[in-house]
């Protein structure tokens, strides 16, 4: 009996291979006379509205608003002379967040030491910014701008992803208190509103709290952000957790391992790198989320625009100081995304 012939290798590579961009425009945006229709209208109207855009841009638009109040912008009414802590603040986090990408995409060594960095990064923010230990102290009124939005959500992330994981361990306890109380949590919070949260943080809270005790409404902003996140972050690692075998957990038990160590050491890598996507997604629907907090007389970034808007000179320059706003939002949400699907990648997280 003969055999048959080897089958002929896949010709899909090669396929893909000679597909050019023209032969792709022709494929999937020229295949059909509706398709095609529909295409040139698309065109057309990208064309316009750019053309519109570039216009207003260059000749319209008065972007001295921008340049004009870009230490407004960035700090707010921070003390002039102090600027330097500002500068020296933001400088730390844009290199500890450069080192961090590099670290993660080279795997370098010192990434494992790279969680304890950032906490003590916090630490000397907070000095650089309020003061004290030798630095004129700064009152907290006069933390605005993008120094007090960058201050918030990060003090919200780092305080609200441990909570979360606790929340999540909570929720699949075998012990009946810890498990429904944590339930009845996750799901009150999830029920509400991040502006009502925010709103019985900064509004109600003080009047349950005796006269001699007086909390910070930047705390209070804080305390509100990290309550909401935490029970949204509890559900994204609660995912993940259900997403390990239970065979695992019983091979670790076979090993000797009691279950703390399985938990720390087996199940919650392990669940935390499966939902990384959710993971930073919460992170940056928290960062945007501290746009609310202009509506209880905190001048953040977005609180500061409103400000700005209303200066004499500049009344009606809605345009340009959202649009600026706008990008630096995009900015640094973009940033996260990227550090998130690298980190994924170095994990072999995603599809490859």
């Amino acid at each position: 009996m003969t055999k048959n012939p080897p089958a002929k290798p896949c010709v899909r590579a090669s396929a893909i291979a000679k597909l050019t961009p023209l032969v792709w425009l022709q494929k999937n945006l020229f295949n059909s006379w509706y398709n095609t229709l529909l295409t040139l209208v698309c065109v057309w109207l990208l064309f316009q509205g750019a053309q519109s855009l570039l216009i207003w841009a260059f000749t319209q638009a008065k972007w001295a608003v921008i340049t004009v109040n870009l230490p407004l912008f960035l700090f707010g009414r921070f003390p002039q002379s102090e600027y330097w802590r500002g500068w020296l603040a933001l400088g730390l986090i844009i290199g500890l967040v450069g080192a961090s990408w590099y670290g993660i995409s080279s795997k370098h060594k010192f990434t494992r030491f790279l969680p304890g960095t950032w906490g003590g990064i916090f630490l000397i923010l907070l000095w650089l910014i309020g003061g004290g230990l030798g630095l004129s102290t700064v009152e907290s009124s006069y933390w605005n701008g993008l120094l007090l939005t960058l201050l918030m959500a990060g003090i919200s992330i780092v305080l609200s992803f441990p909570l979360g994981v606790l929340l999540a361990l909570g929720r699949q306890s075998t012990l009946p208190v810890f498990r429904w109380l944590s339930i009845f949590y996750i799901e009150v919070v999830r029920g509400l509103p991040l502006i009502g949260i925010l709103f019985l943080a900064q509004v109600m809270l003080p009047l349950f709290l005796p006269v001699e005790i007086r909390l910070d409404a930047i705390l209070r902003a804080i305390a509100g952000l990290v309550l909401f996140s935490a029970a949204y972050m509890a559900e994204n690692v609660r995912g993940g957790l259900q997403t390990i075998p239970r065979g695992q957990v019983e091979a670790a038990r076979s090993l000797g391992l009691n279950g703390f160590s399985t938990l720390i050491l087996i199940v919650l890598p392990q669940a935390l790198r499966a939902v990384i996507p959710a993971i930073v997604g919460q992170f940056i629907g928290l960062f945007k989320d501290t746009s609310l907090l202009s509506l209880f007389a905190l001048v953040e970034l977005t609180g500061m625009a409103k400000s700005i808007v209303a200066q004499p000179l500049f009344i009606g320059r809605y345009a340009e100081v959202y649009l600026f706003i706008g990008l630096i939002y995009w900015v640094f949400c973009y940033s996260m995304s990227l550090f998130s699907r690298q980190l994924e990648k170095q994990l072999n997280t995603g599809n490859k």
